[in-house]
């Protein structure tokens, strides 16, 4: 038979109401909500860890040992039909065992014993005793008792001396009273109903009230507690259902500990309160704290948008170094086709259109480049100088010092670096879709074609002429000499003509094309910009990371809030 767990509706809220003070304090704490003394573990053991105190009081073998062993079911008192109580005995929760006498007539005895850490006993001398000073140790406990247990023998239940204590008692202290009528298995029930009656009516003449009574047999609940499963019977009929429903009763509505439960349930809701401010407080910080943030962004994407503004302004320089190139690159076509190297490439095949674009895709590369890379050190400049007045505002603002494992100014080079290469990505491909090739290798073939013809027919006259020279003809070597240089000298002035038109032409379309490559470039200028600002943004990621981490902190601590919350509703509808 399992040993009886009195008020277990009492305790769980009790420990309901612990876990949620500490997980509330605990909360605080990660929080850093200041509860003042709202809440204290120390308070919290004073008033509701202190165990409930049973006082048993009874003449001298009267049966008070044998009931404090039945409700427990175990030997905490000895029992003897000599008088075995000579002091006050306070049976408290501590270990090791050990007895220490507190004064001559008062022994606290310690036990590792459960139950005892929840339930104080008190265990008196007879109230017919002549023990010096346990009357005044008696009266010491009995106000602050939380169940007074008086024990009447079955044989003699009008003892004066314990009806004299009863009726010295404060009107306060009677409804802590119950009456235990002790060896009730030694009469029957008539015989009980009858002496219940007496005591009833006798209690409504002495103190104006008539306690809870009840017969039950100390020794037979004992012995049926130690049977275990086999004293079940006896044990029902030893009367302690009863008793120990009505201490549990007791237990869970006394007053004075609902009362305490409902202070400190109060206590942890306002301290909650506390909390959900301080929680409610950090969400609107970290709120502001974002919105700063994306007002940091907002600046970069302006100062984007400034430079961006400024492009006419690079594009021109563009443009003008576009025709730089185009009249340098012109000039070294019109050196390429000189007469000897038109003649020379007439047998040796020609690639003047491809070196001139690869020539003039370098040039022009390299000097865009050039412009980039000027415009690539203001824009580091600018971010620089922002940079320096950010880390101020950022501490001011959110409180926290940016974190530079890599130096901004690395990240800022870096970025640098990327918008000359595409800048110089982007011209290269910009000449490639010009076609500026095409038309110019067209012109080139026909050049050539001319060139070949007048070369070939200048060779064959004067092979006509060496072949009628060698045949002796008079005359007609010079004939065919004349002739071949006519040809030759034709050759000449168209390869000059043409030389100036290809060249005239080639550098005109060049500069027609102009616009064309800088509008072509400016997408891709702002495309360029757009990428070195999101590098730089990069350096925000340690504030993004901060304000992330303190989200994440946030959330759990909510979770945790409402938890506890709803713990506490609970509690209140148990309550």
């Amino acid at each position: 038979m399992s040993q009886p767990r009195f008020g277990e509706r009492y305790f769980s809220i009790r420990r309901r109401i612990a876990d949620v003070v500490g997980g509330i304090l605990e909360l605080a704490r990660d929080t850093g909500t200041d509860l003042g003394n709202a809440l204290s573990h120390t308070a919290f053991e004073k008033d509701l860890g202190s165990p409930f105190l049973f006082v048993v009081c009874g003449e001298v073998n009267a049966g008070k040992s044998s009931l404090i062993n039945g409700l427990f079911g175990r030997e905490l008192c000895k029992v003897n039909i000599l008088p075995e109580t000579d002091r006050v005995i306070w049976y408290r929760h501590g270990a090791p065992p050990r007895d220490v006498e507190s004064t001559d007539s008062l022994e606290e005895r310690y036990r590792p014993i459960e139950f005892l850490r929840d339930f104080n006993l008190v265990d008196t001398p007879g109230t017919n005793s002549i023990v010096k000073g346990h009357q005044q140790i008696t009266e010491r406990f009995l106000p602050v008792a939380d169940l007074i247990l008086f024990v009447f023998p079955v044989t003699n239940p009008w003892g004066a001396a314990t009806w004299n204590l009863i009726s010295s008692l404060p009107v306060e202290c009677l409804n802590h009273v119950a009456f235990i009528v002790q060896q009730a298995d030694q009469r029957d029930d008539a015989d009980i109903k009858v002496i219940l009656e007496h005591m009833a009516d006798l209690s409504i003449k002495r103190i104006g009230v008539s306690p809870r009574i009840f017969p039950v047999s100390g020794k037979m609940a004992f012995e049926a507690k130690r049977a275990g499963a086999f004293g079940e019977k006896d044990y029902l009929r030893s009367g302690f259902p009863k008793l120990e429903e009505f201490i549990g009763q007791r237990v869970c509505d006394s007053p004075e500990r609902r009362a305490a439960l409902q202070t400190w349930r109060n206590n942890a809701s306002l301290s909650l309160r506390k909390i959900e401010d301080q929680i409610e407080d950090q969400t609107r910080v970290l709120g502001g704290q974002n919105h700063f943030l994306a007002s940091l962004e907002e600046e970069i994407d302006e100062m984007r948008e400034r430079l961006v503004l400024r492009l006419p302004k690079h594009l021109t320089g563009v443009a003008e170094v576009f025709e730089t190139e185009a009249v340098w690159v012109t000039g070294s076509l019109k050196k390429w086709l000189g007469l000897l190297r038109s003649v020379f490439r007439v047998f040796a095949g020609d690639k003047t259109g491809s070196e001139t674009e690869r020539l003039f895709i370098e040039r022009l590369r390299s000097a865009v480049e050039e412009v980039a890379e000027s415009d690539g050190k203001d824009v580091v400049t600018a971010c620089k100088a922002h940079w320096e007045d950010l880390g101020k505002r950022v501490e001011e603002a959110i409180g926290t010092v940016i974190d530079e494992q890599e130096p901004v100014d690395s990240k800022l080079e870096q970025a640098r670096q990327r918008f000359v290469q595409r800048i110089g990505r982007a011209a290269h491909q910009g000449i490639g879709n010009l076609h500026v090739r095409k038309e110019l290798e067209r012109e080139l073939r026909r050049r050539n074609i001319a060139l070949k013809s007048f070369t070939a027919t200048t060779l064959l006259v004067l092979i006509a002429g060496a072949i009628c020279g060698i045949f002796g003809f008079p005359w007609l070597p010079w004939i065919f000499c004349g002739v071949a240089l006519l040809f030759a000298f034709t050759g000449a002035i168209i390869a000059v003509i043409t030389r100036i038109r290809i060249t005239r032409d080639f550098q005109n379309s060049l500069l027609d094309t102009c616009g064309a490559f800088a509008e072509a470039l400016r997408t891709d200028y702002e495309n360029a910009l757009r990428i070195f600002f999101q590098d730089y943004t990069t350096c925000l990621n340690s504030i993004r990371s901060h304000l992330a981490k303190e989200k994440l902190a946030i959330e759990p601590k909510l979770n945790r809030w409402h938890d506890l919350f709803l713990t506490l509703k609970t509690i209140e509808q148990d309550i």
